[in-house]
């Protein structure tokens, strides 16, 4: 088979789908890659080093797009890259399908075969194929060192002789991938560090990194896969009432709340902030899908009551070496999945092929 990985195009995506080590195995194993010239730059890895992996190299993405049998991307294709995508072939990307019924019947005009990355499920033989978690890792760290850049204070306690500077107080809100990272990173930094969740079962893996864990009582968000669910109106109450009487006195908090398919649920509200410390820092991970804080904008830093919120769009981008290497081992376990005695094997009662393929046979699947 021919895998193809063509440049981003997103504004601000400098992460490339394949690195050379995974191009190397996929050869090794008997297939072609074609890439287009300049895809890994963005993420320090030359063209150099993929032609020593033995892969292809393409003049342009139209190219790439209209010979491979299989197209491997980061970000979902733009409409003009889902013209060049030749009739039949199989797409494999992010694709944010909920949110993305034009481009699915595009995909399915062209009778392209379309998974999505985001619904790698949550079961142990896909836990190698899981990008979410993979480059929520990624975001997670990174939001913590993006606001302690922004903080007022210094995170750890430092003894000086101009005296004692006492630790900065770290919130995480959301314990899932990011937030976990998101723990053991402040916590390396020297901060003091809580978290909340609505899955009461995430307690012990906070405390087991060192945090305070924050509850609130009677509520239960366990949803379908581990992630968390929508509440109930008296539930959702409950978690604002704790997450309000903890916020005050918190000098970094990270949001990391969402719920698959939905926008995310609002857990800080204007009222929250104007009682948190002047010179305080928001970083809401969950921007692009609404925002777990009222005032959050995506893509900006909003100034309120002395309080930044910043609302950063794509932070595994900004660390492309490590989210790219971390990514092409996902795709590279997932087509080793899918690839077999030298071809596509699209198997769509396999548990994990079946929820991922989106548009096959010239029909939207789901969502």
């Amino acid at each position: 088979m021919r895998i193809g990985v063509p440049t981003e195009t997103a504004p601000g995506e400098r992460r490339v789908a394949l690195v050379p080590d995974s191009v190397a195995r996929l050869v090794k194993s008997g297939h072609e890659v074609l890439l287009q010239q300049g895809a890994g730059e963005g993420a320090f890895y030359p063209d150099r080093d993929y032609v020593g992996a033995g892969a292809e190299l393409a003049p342009d993405g139209a190219a790439v797009l209209g010979l491979a049998d299989i197209i491997v991307k980061v970000q979902r294709p733009s409409p003009e890259e889902v013209a060049g995508l030749r009739v039949g072939t199989t797409l494999i990307s992010f694709l944010a399908p909920a949110a993305s019924a034009d481009l699915l019947r595009q995909l399915a005009e062209r009778n392209v075969t379309a998974l999505s990355m985001e619904l790698v499920p949550r079961i142990s033989r896909a836990q190698s194929m899981d990008a979410l978690s993979s480059q929520a890792t990624v975001a997670g760290y990174q939001a913590v060192l993006l606001g302690a850049g922004r903080l007022a204070r210094l995170l750890p306690m430092l003894t000086t002789a101009a005296g004692t500077l006492a630790p900065a107080k770290t919130f995480v809100i959301g314990a899932g991938v990011a937030g976990l990272q998101a723990i053991a990173t402040a916590r390396r930094l020297g901060a003091i560090v809580s978290a909340f969740d609505v899955r009461p079962v995430v307690r012990e893996q906070v405390q087991s990194l060192g945090a305070s864990f924050v509850a609130a009582e009677q509520v239960s968000g366990e949803g379908a896969g581990g992630y968390a669910k929508e509440l109930a109106e008296e539930q959702q109450r409950k978690v604002l009432e704790a997450v309000g009487r903890h916020i005050s006195d918190m000098d970094l908090v990270i949001t990391t709340a969402q719920i698959p398919g939905r926008p995310a649920p609002r857990l800080i509200t204007e009222e929250m902030i104007a009682t948190m410390r002047p010179g305080s820092v928001i970083v809401d991970l969950a921007a692009e899908t609404g925002g777990n804080c009222a005032l959050t904008r995506f893509g900006e830093t909003v100034v309120a009551y002395d309080v930044k919120i910043m609302g950063p769009a794509n932070l595994p981008s900004t660390i492309p070496l490590h989210a790219s290497q971390m990514y092409s081992r996902n795709l590279l376990t997932l087509l080793q999945h899918l690839l077999k005695d030298g071809g596509l094997a699209l198997d769509l009662a396999d548990e994990i092929t079946g929820a991922m393929v989106v548009v096959h046979g010239g029909e939207v699947r789901q969502p």
